[in-house]
């Protein structure tokens, strides 16, 4: 390199410092693991083994213990997969969890109950915001604002693992 260009790429470098590094800023990567913890209240989108997002959620509105039946109120614990997407859901947009999964038929068939269906991670839609801040208010699915469902929707593809935690 000659003195100039020297000069030059020091002098570019001090006025534009991030320009050799690729950001995302604005738009996390696409995350290949999701994990709830329902004590916390927290959604964390991962990316090979780092969190790349978290959400405060809210959950079924009798959330301590596992999912046992259909209508208790509670969120389901274990792993899940993403199955798809609803943008269509009335709770602005939604992703499928694939409950009940095998071992949730198990347990309620041993029982003779009916585990339920219909698990998403979702929106609002025209809920108040506030109430959502306040309780768990969902009928066992997983709740967050609606702007962050758009956010989550765009970045959560279908076979996206799920774990959720007590």
């Amino acid at each position: 390199m000659t003195k100039i260009s020297k000069r030059r790429f020091f002098l570019f470098s001090l006025l534009f410092p991030f320009a050799f590094f690729k950001t995302s800023w604005g738009h996390p990567s696409k995350p290949n693991l999701l994990v709830v913890w329902k004590k916390k209240r927290v959604l964390a989108l991962y990316r090979n083994s780092k969190i790349i997002k978290a959400y405060r959620i809210r959950l079924g509105f009798n959330p301590k213990g596992q999912k046992q039946k259909e209508g208790d109120g509670k969120t389901p614990e274990g792993k899940y997969y993403i199955t798809h997407k609803n943008p269509n859901s009335k709770f602005y947009l939604s992703l499928g969890i694939n409950f009940p999964n095998k071992f949730d038929k198990k347990r309620a068939l041993n029982k003779g109950l009916n585990p339920g269906s219909d698990i998403f991670i979702h929106g609002l839609g025209k809920k108040n915001v506030l109430l959502h801040y306040m309780f768990d208010w969902t009928e066992g699915c997983i709740a967050v604002t609606n702007k962050e469902i758009k956010e989550i929707y765009e970045l959560v593809e279908p076979g996206t693992v799920l774990y959720i935690y007590a």
